[in-house]
């Protein structure tokens, strides 16, 4: 079972508690108060992490992997509440949303328990072709033998660390761990489940700090053999422009429509719109950041949301009622507000919200958004719900859909099948959910985007075993 966070939490290099000679406090966004210091690594003892990492080669078996895998799911269970109130306590995250984040990492870890036990090759037929020979060739998924760098932001603490570190485990892989610098004692105590679950030191070290202070040594390291990393897009293409000639897998951000059409529910549509822009108090790469609303029920649709934007309870992410706790820190929640304003000075009306204090930025919406504001162009990582009116025209809608940088995902309200097919021909996102959120999947599912949103790479349990492994071929004489 998880201890209480202690005031200083070292960080693990293959499994030894290692320390450093500067520490970064890690604060509880809705308190300020310092909840626990954690080493800031410096570059040469990241360095020996991968080193140690490039040194050791996992013999374990499926069936090995499997149980371990599987033992940290039931461990994420048995410590749900300790982990859930570790992720509110570092992050500002309302209780309901990391009690939900514990069930979604649970998932990540049982999926890729069975995913491990199924057959990962392929058999062709050699007697095809201008040169038919009676012979059978073989294809089967072998680890990357090298070391993979992980590198997670600070929104999902416990889920998207899962996201990396499972997938490798079922592949045999090891694993170099960055979680972000405001959000890692989630990670930490992850780790400490999954060596009690019998992991293999060496297969996983978690090394903490600023990332301006690692330098390049998470993404340059010369056992480095696939860099993956979830985050911002100028994190991830500066990346990009320096990992040199290796592997990279990009998930970044997303800049999310919800489209709702004239014969749709609009009450229906207004549960999705709230429950996407404010869960997690918004701080989702696929959470609604624009609605696309046909102008002759724009009005009707305005009215429905906020009445329910209107329930929810913001406050002491702590207390279980409450709905919507803080975005990451002060100055994000300042960012947030500085959009809104200049989406109001830009003809925008504001309906609800926008009052920040320190971090608790409330749940806020606003009609007749324009569709060029920085406030829908980019991403605001924050529980807003802009409203942008569009005509009753389905390629002007896609137009409009498609005019920002991102490519991730997009969900959409009609019962029209004639409909529902133009938008995802025609949408340039990784995803598209039909009367769901933007965000919907299960952690087994692949999941990214295009453009600005990733290179096309695929998360998701089974993809990232894929993109994890190389594919070696044999063939037999038949």
């Amino acid at each position: 079972m998880l201890d209480s966070t202690p005031p200083f939490h070292p960080m693990k290099i293959a499994g030894a508690d290692v320390f450093a000679d500067s520490r970064i406090d890690v604060r509880n966004p809705f308190t300020g108060e310092v909840i626990a210091a954690v080493p800031q690594a410096r570059p040469d003892q990241v360095r020996r992490a991968f080193a140690i990492a490039r040194g050791f080669r996992s013999r374990l078996t499926r069936r090995e992997r499997a149980r371990i895998l599987f033992a940290t799911a039931q461990a994420i269970e048995a410590n749900r509440d300790q982990l859930a109130h570790l992720i509110t306590s570092e992050s500002g995250l309302c209780l309901k949303d990391s009690l939900h984040e514990t069930a979604r990492a649970r998932d990540v870890w049982s999926f890729a328990s069975q995913a491990v036990l199924q057959d990962d090759g392929a058999m062709y037929a050699g007697d095809i072709g201008g040169s038919a020979q009676s012979r059978r060739i073989f294809a089967t998924r072998t680890p990357l033998l090298g070391v993979i760098s992980a590198i997670t932001p600070f929104n999902h603490p416990l889920n998207l660390v899962s996201h990396k570190l499972a997938p490798a485990i079922a592949t045999n892989n090891r694993v170099v761990l960055k979680p972000a610098e405001a959000t890692p004692l989630t990670a930490l105590a992850l780790a400490e489940l999954l060596y009690e679950a019998g992991l293999p030191p060496e297969m996983l070290s978690v090394v903490t700090g600023e990332p301006r202070s690692l330098g390049d040594a998470m993404i340059n390291d010369p056992d480095i053999d696939l860099v993956t990393f979830t985050g911002s897009v100028g994190a991830g293409k500066k990346i990009a422009e320096r990992v040199g000639y290796r592997r990279l897998v990009l998930e970044l951000g997303g800049n999310d429509p919800l489209i709702v059409m004239g014969d749709a529910d609009l009450d229906r549509a207004a549960r999705l719109a709230v429950q996407g822009a404010t869960k997690n108090s918004g701080q989702r790469c696929t959470a609604v950041k624009r609605v696309l609303v046909i102008e002759d029920v724009a009005d009707r649709f305005a009215e429905a949301t906020l009445s329910l934007m209107k329930r929810l309870k913001t406050g002491d992410p702590m207390d279980p009622d409450t709905d919507v706790g803080t975005v990451i820190n002060a100055r994000a929640a300042s960012t947030i507000a500085g959009r809104v304003k200049a989406a109001i000075e830009g003809g925008a009306r504001l309906l609800l919200g926008n009052t920040p204090k320190g971090a608790l930025y409330p749940p806020t919406m606003l009609d007749h958004v324009a569709a060029d504001c920085e406030l829908v162009r980019e991403e605001t990582f924050g529980p807003v719900l802009p409203i942008i009116r569009c005509p009753d025209d389905v390629e002007q809608i896609i137009s409009m859909a498609n005019s920002t940088a991102f490519g991730l995902s997009a969900g959409l309200c009609t019962n029209r099948l004639d409909t529902i097919t133009r938008f995802v021909d025609g949408l340039d996102v990784g995803c598209v959910n039909v009367w769901e959120v933007p965000g919907y999947r299960t952690e087994l599912t692949p999941f990214g985007g295009i453009k600005d949103s990733g290179l096309g790479h695929k998360e998701g349990v089974l993809e990232a075993m894929k993109c994890f492994t190389n594919i070696k071929t044999y063939s037999l004489p038949s």
